[in-house]
């Protein structure tokens, strides 16, 4: 008598929430204190509209939110969830983990949390640690993935440089067993630590502890070489099309949807069609939200699936970059995930904060 092992499931997304603050900063209200125009952050990035976490507001809660959208979305209890990962380059604190903070504002009682950090490229880099999570344990049924940046607490508004890109947000994916050839495929992550110098936050760590004196040399905001950063991202991405094509015996015209990181609009409209991508294919989500780090990549996937440019069994190619440096890919087949992006209203950065109002969106394809 002949016995089978039972196939290993295929682990994809599930479903998808995501997480705006309400307020908003648009390029005039950022122009004078970065002393630009208007009309030069729009020419320069392409980014309109930045959303800005209440002083309240922490990335967990940010996170905690687009984490029980994802749940909702996924038709499943939060205490099905095994695994909670959190990616961010701006934790609550320097310790515990952020996860461990979702996981108390969530209730996810059952999971096991942890975060990863691997700046811009983050998300996807947890993604693998969740995938290979579930594969490797058969008892565990969802893993919650959330990227979540408050960039806007380590900004310092007159640096032109980070002041008009950088802006919070969250999104989360639930990843668990999906059907047939769907779900995730050929992940390839990558770092750099030479390059670690080009974005950081310099002080606050073990190296550079707080000090009235690095408080008042600007220590603790954001410091980005520009120009680094954009010859880093003119290679990578191009290479990580390129080699994830020629390994899986792709063309570009295969791929339905391009979902990146999204460091500047305009840079990625501009290398998206020096690699030939169609330009319909290629998301952008960076002119309505700027550059959301960890965020960027599952908001811009949960933000396509909206639109309904992501058909059930299509076939999506993650690229993703980030400071460290790091980077990453992985082919992704769509099973028809749902997704609820909560977008409270909108106000000002100016005006006085109204009552929370969320607007819910509910997407299925």
């Amino acid at each position: 008598m002949s016995h089978t092992c039972p196939r290993t499931p295929r682990i994809g997304v599930v479903g998808m929430g995501t997480y705006l603050p309400r307020t908003t900063r648009t390029n005039q209200d950022v122009a004078a204190a970065a002393g630009v125009t208007p009309e030069w952050i729009s020419r320069r990035t392409g980014v309109h509209t930045r959303h800005v976490a209440d002083p309240a507001e922490a990335a967990s809660d940010l996170a905690a939110a687009a984490v029980r959208a994802a749940v909702a979305a996924a038709n499943i209890d939060i205490d099905q969830v095994d695994v909670l990962i959190a990616a961010t380059s701006t934790p609550d604190e320097l310790g515990p983990s952020t996860a461990c903070r979702v996981q108390a504002l969530t209730g996810a009682r059952h999971a096991v949390a942890l975060d990863v950090s691997a700046a811009c490229a983050g998300w996807l880099f947890a993604a693998r640690v969740a995938h290979d999570w579930l594969r490797g344990n058969r008892g565990s049924r969802y893993a919650a993935v959330v990227g979540v940046e408050a960039y806007s607490k380590f900004i310092d508004p007159a640096d032109r440089g980070t002041a008009v890109l950088f802006a919070d947000g969250a999104a989360a994916a639930i990843l668990g067993p999906v059907p047939g050839g769907g779900g995730f495929t050929d992940f390839r992550l990558g770092s750099d630590g030479t390059g670690a110098h080009h974005v950081l936050i310099p002080a606050g760590g073990s190296r550079i502890p707080a000090s009235p004196a690095t408080l008042g040399a600007h220590r603790h905001h954001i410091h980005m070489d520009g120009r680094a950063v954009r010859d880093f991202i003119a290679r990578i991405f191009p290479q990580l099309v390129n080699e994830a094509l020629v390994r899986n015996r792709l063309r570009l015209e295969d791929i339905d949807a391009y979902i990146t990181h999204q460091p500047n609009p305009v840079l990625l409209r501009d290398l998206g069609e020096c690699i030939g991508i169609p330009p319909e294919r290629l998301v952008i989500v960076g002119d309505e939200v700027g550059n959301i780090g960890a965020a960027s990549a599952p908001y811009a996937l949960a933000t396509a699936a909206s639109r309904g440019l992501l058909p059930r069994g299509g076939r999506i190619l993650l690229a993703v970059f980030g400071a460290g440096v790091t980077w990453g890919s992985a082919l992704l087949t769509w099973t028809g995930a749902p997704a609820i992006r909560i977008a409270p209203a909108r106000t000002p950065h100016t005006a006085a904060p109204p009552a929370r109002t969320p607007a819910v969106q509910r997407s299925s394809r």
